[in-house]
């Protein structure tokens, strides 16, 4: 059935395709006729990191129905854009596919300037320009016209479209589901079943079997574990699809689930709240004018359970007394198993005749009843795990490949299948033609839930498909890992988390040795990349320069004082150069908590301090020191007076008052160790290289204590904890753990639901710890990481997550239970 071939393949046509954003409906009327597939895309980089960064997507990028649809496609990799564009594909052969890519012309949307054997020439058909690109063993055409350009891997089409002078009709429900697709979308297809059964790849053709739906769109979403499509599937009255033989029915919750074994290889649940309605559709979509029969009219959900290679059909009834009584006479045999009836029927073709096309190639030879469900199956012993595993309660509705499916998709559904990956197997085998099965029983997909749910509505069906990394049971004080994220090339800084003002959830933004800033969202999908000129330096901050609640993002680069908006984009006009560079981490000091920042951007010895509109600071008097300014400046609050600390490369401390002037003078010189100044226990606090701890309170005075610290230690410090790494010896409030030899990075501090955190990491054996405020560690660390930790609660649940390098080239995120 094309239902359970969809499951496996849409999926896989995703992986050439591209990403989704609300496109002018002109650009369907460039295209040639009866494509394929079309997809809309809007932002090229973010769905090409989706795609790489998905794990079944991964697993499956060397089947073939790939090569068909991408061997043309290889000059792809010169396209660049971030405008909304259209790609369609087109079955010009066997196995054999072209495409055509629209968008609005730029200059630089296909630039061969870096590829190694090309040669380019325009060719001239019927007045109209089209350049040909020869790219190694292949070829693109390329035509502007009217203002949108098209890219095309075959000359024939090309020429197709100059003579159609962009006048090809457009198919009308292709046009109804365009225009109502989602904009927010990575992706969107439109596939037309009903003309190009072939991309299905099932076996033999099937050529007897009627098509799903005529048109079927879907929008893409996925993140690193889970693959979601959304959509609708039309079919016009008028035509014999499957979608229709549920029309005018309402959709009910599926019970199949809790009559399904645990070990179950997958269920498939059709429902409808009306059996004559359904009946009458049936009897139009077999060609048929049978009398409907009253024998059914109580049931309201046919089932499928795969289990071992097998079916077990499921009749779910609201009145079992008909069809019992029915039964009862058709009985050859009987015996009891664990309290209930097994009877053998002497009607083989019961199912397979009343409810075609849903139940096939079935003979019910044995039934039982649980419940108000009547179960059959061919063999009385898959009847006995039925009814073994529903008085144990160990049902397939209590599987992690269940609860894992369920979540996102509706709790009623007019057809709903869910598999593991032992059942996508079996389908492949027992559906799909060689080419595509083949590479499906040879991948190891048992770590995938594959989920497909239709909800019929008025004159169309919602259509959702979802496939996604089976949860686990998940215990208490596990840490678990929730998602990894291969950046395009090495991280250039730690990952750190930021807060999404919209959601109050908590993002992630790192950059990568090309100077590439992500946002990463709490699902590991980037939400957008934007390039930067330089390396930042130090930890983003986030402010809120407009005092509304919306948060910006503001850093310093080697050269740039820059603020972005939650998209991304520049906020006017806070993006400062600075000649010559050498820029230390921002500072922002926020004297009385009401958002009226100032900015401190220190460079050698100058200090640029500028305010919410981005001028400088009249008031603020100490604009140059005596010595370059070596780490952050620092503000602290102590009894309502401000204190802005400066350390400065020829060992003196400045400590100043708001308006640059000193607030307090330290005369002894201090050697400073690579550490930050922090405030504990009210003490402006710090280290000098021999592993002395200098505080000078709010009255000047200076004391000094001896750690006998080692030169490259490293020191943390809150209001009222203090921590030493010193070697492998980490020391908290005074309490001493000796960890393994390593190289170890500086301690950090998180304080969190009113509990303190310590992390440190051992850069050498990429382990990171964590420790309590007594130095006792938290259960399950070390876990593997490459860099100092962020820590928070990411999703408001009161579980932390901790993000951090995994690999040079990627981070991690783990989950604290």
């Amino acid at each position: 059935m094309r239902l359970k071939v969809l499951i496996c393949l849409l999926p896989f046509f995703i992986l050439s395709c591209k990403t989704e954003v609300k496109t002018k409906e002109s650009l369907l009327g460039h295209l040639p006729p009866n494509p394929a597939l079309i997809i809309k895309v809007s932002n090229l980089s973010n769905f090409k990191s989706e795609l790489k960064n998905n794990s079944f997507l991964g697993k499956t990028n060397g089947f073939s129905v790939y090569k068909e649809l991408l061997g043309q496609m290889d000059g792809m990799k010169y396209v660049s854009t971030d405008q909304p564009c259209i790609l369609a594909f087109y079955q010009v052969g066997k196995d054999n596919y072209d495409f055509v890519l629209l968008a609005e012309n730029n200059p630089n949307f296909f630039n061969v300037d870096e590829a190694a054997n090309k040669t380019i020439e325009t060719l001239s058909y019927e007045s109209k320009d089209i350049t040909k690109y020869s790219l190694d063993d292949y070829a693109v055409f390329a035509m502007v016209s009217d203002g949108k350009i098209a890219l095309c891997s075959s000359q024939m089409l090309m020429e197709n479209m100059v003579r159609a002078k962009n006048e090809n009709p457009v198919n009308p429900t292709l046009e109804k589901l365009y225009a109502t697709s989602a904009i927010n979308k990575s992706a969107t297809l439109f596939i037309n079943l009903d003309e190009n059964p072939s991309l299905l790849s099932l076996k033999n053709g099937n050529k007897a079997s009627k098509p799903f739906s005529e048109w079927v769109s879907l929008d893409f979403t996925a993140n690193s574990d889970e693959v979601n499509l959304n959509g609708i599937a039309m079919a016009p009255d008028s035509t014999k699809n499957f979608i229709n033989l549920f029309k005018g029915t309402a959709p009910l919750a599926n019970k199949t689930p809790l009559f399904a074994p645990l070990n179950a290889q997958a269920i498939l649940s059709y429902t409808f709240d009306d059996y004559q309605v359904f009946a009458k559709n049936q009897n139009t979509y077999l060609d048929r004018t049978k009398p409907v029969d009253s024998l059914f009219n109580t049931i309201e959900e046919v089932g499928v359970i795969y289990l071992n290679n097998q079916k077990v059909v499921l009749l779910n009834s609201f009145g079992t007394e008909s069809l019992t009584e029915f039964l009862e006479r058709d009985k050859a045999s009987a015996q009891t198993y664990q309290g209930s009836e097994i009877i053998e029927l002497q009607n083989k073709n019961l199912l397979s005749e009343g409810f075609a096309p849903l139940v096939s190639d079935f003979d019910s030879n044995f039934y039982t009843i649980l419940e108000n469900s009547f179960i059959f199956s061919e063999d009385k012993e898959a009847l006995q795990t039925i009814i073994n595993n529903h008085s144990s309660g160990t049902s397939f509705s209590n599987s992690p490949i269940y609860q894992t499916a369920k979540t996102p998709l509706a709790s009623e559904s007019s057809v709903l299948f869910i598999s593991g990956g032992d059942g996508i197997d079996f389908f492949a085998d027992k559906e799909l033609a060689t080419k595509l099965s083949d590479p499906i029983q040879k991948t190891d997909l048992d770590e995938f839930t594959f989920a497909t749910q239709l909800v019929a509505d008025s004159d169309f069906a919602h259509f959702n498909i979802l496939i996604s990394k089976v949860g686990k049971t998940v215990t208490s004080n596990t840490v678990t890992p929730l998602f990894t994220l291969e950046l395009d090339t090495d991280l250039a800084i730690d990952p750190q988390f930021v807060k999404n003002h919209r959601t109050n959830k908590q993002e992630i933004v790192v950059q990568d040795q090309n100077n590439v800033l992500y946002l990463v969202s709490t699902e590991g999908k980037v939400l957008w990349t934007k390039q930067l000129d330089s390396r930042i330096r130090g930890p983003i901050q986030q402010v809120d320069i407009y005092k509304n609640g919306r948060l910006q993002l503001a850093f310093c680069t080697s050269n740039q004082f820059m603020i972005i908006d939650r998209n991304g984009k520049d906020v006017p006009p806070f993006k400062i150069d600075f000649e010559g560079g050498n820029l230390n981490p921002l500072a922002v000091f926020d004297y009385d908590g009401k958002k009226d920042y100032r900015f401190v951007i220190t460079q050698g010895r100058k200090v640029h301090m500028y305010n919410n509109k981005a001028k400088i600071v009249g008031g603020f008097t100490f604009t140059e020191a005596t010595s370059p300014i070596i780490t952050t400046p620092k503000h602290f609050r102590v009894s309502n007076r401000d204190y802005l600390v400066f350390q400065l490369e020829d060992q003196t401390l400045k400590i100043l008052h708001r308006t640059g002037k000193d607030r307090i003078k330290v005369a002894e010189k201090i050697d400073f160790s690579n550490n930050e100044a922090f405030l504990y226990k009210n003490k402006i606090s710090m280290t000098n290289k021999k592993g002395v701890l200098h505080q000078i309170d709010t009255n000047g005075k200076l004391t000094a204590t001896n750690f006998n610290l080692n030169n490259d230690h490293g020191m943390y410090a809150t209001s009222n904890t203090l921590v030493f790494m010193d070697d492998n010896v980490l020391s908290i409030k005074g309490k001493k753990v000796e960890l393994d030899l390593g190289v170890y990075s500086k301690p950090k501090i998180f304080y969190i639901h009113d509990k303190i955190y310590v992390s440190v990491t051992d850069i050498q054996s990429q382990k990171i710890y964590l420790f309590d405020s007594q130095a006792k560690p938290i259960p399950n660390f070390p876990v593997f990481g490459n860099s100092l930790i962020d820590l928070t609660d990411m999703d408001n649940d009161k579980k932390l997550e901790l993000v951090a390098k995994d690999q040079e080239n990627s981070l991690i995120v783990y989950k604290m239970n």
